[in-house]
């Protein structure tokens, strides 16, 4: 039995690594940057809301899984940042890192790999969910740090339309709170126009 715990305890410490990858988005009051374990609390906790809110019938405990797993993989290849040229490839690096983790030996979470794959290609209601949220957060951590993260990066408008449009076909309700509020920055200068 210690053999057991010792090994879930060592494996619990690699996760523990995910607190060390700094991502490119403000906390709220923009003290400084977040860390992805943070990002995939909040993230659990903005899926929880959001499917509360909707009041549809998620598979929360799914959710929730997938919204925990979401960023495993940047603990073996960073965070890789939404406007980035090499953001479609990044799964590929996150993926190695998930396969690594997922076989380490005090792993008792036996479908782990199966629930990053669904929350990265997934079709299911609860990965469709997860990806608008995930978009969202760090865009209204940008509108609460007066575009912080957009200057620091020379971020434009149409990137930022580009990389959310999806969600006007899953959410339109949410789709339309963006728009105003990328107007909204625009008018703030937040947000440059082109």
């Amino acid at each position: 039995m210690s053999d057991r715990v010792s090994n879930t305890s060592d494996f619990l410490l690699q996760l523990d690594a995910l607190k060390l990858v700094n991502r490119r988005t403000y906390i709220s009051g923009g003290e400084r940057l977040e860390n992805s374990a943070e990002h995939s609390w909040h993230l659990a906790m903005a899926c929880w809301a959001f499917a509360e809110l909707f009041e549809e019938e998620y598979d929360l405990s799914s959710l929730l899984k997938l919204a925990l797993l979401h960023d495993l993989g940047e603990i073996g290849a960073g965070d890789t940042f939404l406007y980035s040229a090499n953001r479609d490839n990044a799964h590929v690096e996150e993926r190695k890192y998930v396969e690594k983790i997922a076989a380490h030996a005090g792993n008792p979470i036996h479908n782990m790999l199966a629930l990053w794959d669904e929350q990265e290609v997934g079709g299911s209601k609860e990965a469709k969910l997860l990806k608008i949220v995930d978009r969202l957060l760090p865009f209204l951590h940008n509108i609460n740090s007066e575009g912080r993260a957009w200057i620091d990066n020379g971020i434009h408008k149409d990137q930022v339309l580009k990389m959310h449009q999806f969600i006007e076909a899953e959410s339109p309700e949410i789709y339309r709170w963006f728009r105003s509020k990328v107007d909204y920055a625009v008018k703030k200068g937040w947000l440059d126009a082109s």
